[in-house]
């Protein structure tokens, strides 16, 4: 049989639904598989997978957001194998994706839960971190690859994959992903050297609000009204990403709760001398963000379970397709894909019965875990926390990864909130309550999150190497290392991250879902009396929206974050649209979202990662002061103004006038340069 040659773009039934009796053959023909397990893919995946784990991290538990690490791994990857004039490299590429896009599902799981314990005062360790990360993403590869073959192969054309592919065009794109590579790279130091300013040597403020002025001040004292936004890249990246719709969306929902909700609370709150629903304080005496932690946050909390709910709703016939396929390939009589095709290398998968060995072996792991790192011995509830893993888990895994196929994004935080309420509701009818309750119920939604996260971003790299033409096989053994990897990156940086800021209101990494899972929690599990009269008022708000066409769970999400951290994202997507619509030429509108989407990720990735080096650099100067060591570096940040951003511009500008022109100059570059871009002819 002769050799098929391997193509340079992608066949014109990639995307399409295949007529009858039709073949889809990828771009990678199977009987000429090109290099894809090299010391140079597992090297450079394994790299991404640890820096992107970073990087992800400290963003997601500064905005709640986690970016999606895959497409900048995609154009480094092209970019590096283009520099080095490496050729073949496609398959390599493919892997080195795969292993690095590990980062953002791992992050997704961890910091969606584990940082609640901290928030409510349990101090969990590393081991309990990185295993409760490792354990949930094993299970969710295990459980998602019998259903690879359905979802990437037998339904071929139904689902969009809009996530797969951005990448796979990405992966294609060859010489034209070399120079969007060094478009990315300098957008990555603009990013990050912009950031380190601010929060590295505090040049200026990072957040910036009107109080700042009198008029601010006076506004906010009178009615609790004020304006205030985030300074960095990397949030303001986020937002050209996310998209003007989007983003006014969430920023919509940010102003009814700061400027309409918090007003209002405060003017009936004059009236009512006595602190009520448990409050620290009279509402007369609070500032805006007291009411908003008080009051409006769970109003917010209220809508993300109802927003969730509602889209178990609308997803439920996927929910049951998922029952029967899961009946169909683990219990039915039919071969997988694995043993009825050994001799096609594009659908060999790890066997069904390693893949059970391997599925039992997690799930022992799970109980092993419960058992000695958790409830210390109780057999009982360690085995219930098994069975609330393993059913929720499974039952959920193949939803996830169909919300990717078909929208592209992954609904695992309401999700993993479900899971909470769940385990609460059980953990507290065995009898387990109090501190060891939340630990138990939050490592629980640790699991669980990480398994939902990894599935549903798992089966966009499976569709990826079917389009392409990788071995799946190698895709779901190499799955396993940027786990690992990644789940002690974000054990990690949890743990260093906490030592140094701590988390939640207050604290310059509010870490707004797990402070959300934290505050469902509590109640729950403490017998305390809960706001359920707010929850109701958000629960309501997120019906509401859905019957009016307005996505709830982005509003929701407003509602519930801090206005400083969603009017950057606004400001993003204001530059999208203003980007898009500067020329009326169709092709050169392409081309300058495009440019703009390549630096929007390095000003993500840039920044990000830079602040977790200002972090680092951060935590060792305090633990050298603490040691009594009189060095010049550890005084310098080891001290409070390290972090302030107190010093002024030439003596009459403050840093947090600074902070605002510096932001904007920053905007004015990001058009600019965005609009550099030029059609190729």
């Amino acid at each position: 049989m002769a050799h098929e040659t391997t193509s340079t773009s992608l066949p014109e039934n990639a995307y399409r639904k295949l007529e009858p009796g039709e073949e889809y053959k990828p771009v990678v023909p199977g009987n000429a598989p090109l290099p894809e397990v090299t010391p140079y893919s597992v090297i450079w995946g394994m790299v991404y997978a640890v820096l992107f784990s970073l990087a992800a991290a400290y963003l997601g538990l500064k905005i709640g957001q986690v970016f999606e690490a895959a497409i900048p791994i995609a154009i480094l990857a092209v970019g590096f194998s283009t520099s080095l004039k490496r050729k073949n490299a496609l398959s390599e590429n493919v892997i080195i994706q795969s292993i690095g896009g590990t980062s953002g599902l791992i992050v997704a799981g961890a910091i969606f839960t584990i940082p609640g314990l901290y928030i409510l005062g349990i101090e969990a360790n590393f081991v309990q971190v990185f295993l409760a990360s490792l354990l949930g993403g094993v299970l969710g590869i295990l459980f998602l690859i019998p259903f690879r073959k359905y979802f990437v192969k037998d339904m071929h054309g139904e689902f969009p994959f809009p996530e797969a592919t951005a990448i796979t065009e990405v992966l294609v794109a060859g010489e034209a992903g070399g120079k969007k590579a060094k478009i990315l790279v300098k957008a990555l130091l603009v990013g990050g050297i912009y950031n380190f300013m601010v929060e590295g040597f505090g040049l200026w403020k990072g957040r910036v609000s009107t109080i700042m002025f009198d008029w601010g001040r006076h506004i906010a004292d009178k009615v609790r009204l004020e304006f205030t936004f985030l300074t960095g890249a990397a949030v303001m990246g986020l937002g050209y990403i996310v998209g003007l719709k989007y983003a006014l969306i969430i920023a919509s929902g940010s102003f009814l709760s700061w400027w309409v909700f918090i007003p209002a609370i405060y003017y009936i709150g004059q009236y009512n001398p006595e602190a009520i629903l448990d409050a620290a304080k009279p509402i007369a005496e609070m500032m805006p963000l007291e009411i908003f932690q008080a009051y409006v946050q769970p109003i917010g909390i209220g809508a993300i379970a109802a927003a969730g709910l509602i889209g178990i709703v609308k997803s439920r016939k996927i929910i049951l397709g998922a029952f029967k396929l899961a009946a169909v390939e683990l219990f039915g009589k039919t071969k997988s894909s694995g043993e009825s095709e050994k001799t096609d290398r594009l659908q060999k998968d790890i066997s069904m019965k390693w893949n059970m060995i391997l599925l039992f072996s997690a799930l022992l792991g799970v109980f092993a875990f419960f058992l000695i790192g958790v409830v210390k011995g109780n057999w009982f509830y360690a085995l219930v926390g098994l069975g609330i893993v393993m059913v929720i888990s499974f039952l959920l895994t193949t939803v996830s990864a169909r919300a990717i196929a078909i929208v592209g994004t992954n609904p695992v935080s309401g999700m993993t909130l479900m899971t909470l309420i769940v385990s609460s509701v059980i953990l507290v009818a065995i009898g387990l309550r109090g501190d060891n309750g939340i630990l138990v119920a939050l490592l629980i939604g640790g699991v669980v999150c990480s398994a939902l996260s990894m599935a549903g971003g798992f089966i966009t790299d499976l569709k990826i190497g079917y389009w392409l033409g990788t071995t799946p096989a190698n895709q779901e053994r190499l799955k396993f290392l940027g786990t690992l990897l990644s789940a002690a990156a974000v054990g990690f940086v949890i743990f260093m991250l906490h030592k140094t800021f701590g988390f939640g209101p207050g604290s310059p990494l509010e870490a707004p879902q797990a402070s959300a899972m934290a505050a469902v929690i509590k109640p729950l599990m403490t017998g305390k009396s809960a706001p359920w009269i707010l929850y109701m008022v958000g629960v309501i708000a997120a019906i509401i929206l859905e019957f009016v066409g307005v996505p709830p769970l982005a509003f929701a999400l407003g509602m519930y974050l801090p206005l400083h951290l969603n009017t950057p994202i606004l400001a993003g997507g204001i530059i999208a649209h203003l980007v898009t619509k500067s020329s009326k030429d169709e092709k050169l509108q392409a081309a300058r979202k495009d440019r703009g989407t390549l630096i929007a990720s390095g000003f993500i990735a840039g920044g990000a990662l830079m602040g977790v080096l200002a972090a680092f650099i951060t935590f060792i100067g305090r633990e050298l002061l603490k040691l009594g060591k009189d060095w010049s570096l550890a005084k310098a940040v080891g001290t409070d103004a390290w972090e302030a951003g107190n010093c002024t511009l030439f003596g009459f500008l403050d840093s947090e006038i600074l902070g605002a022109v510096m932001f904007f100059l920053l905007l004015y570059y990001f058009y600019w340069d965005s609009k550099r871009a030029k059609v190729d002819v």
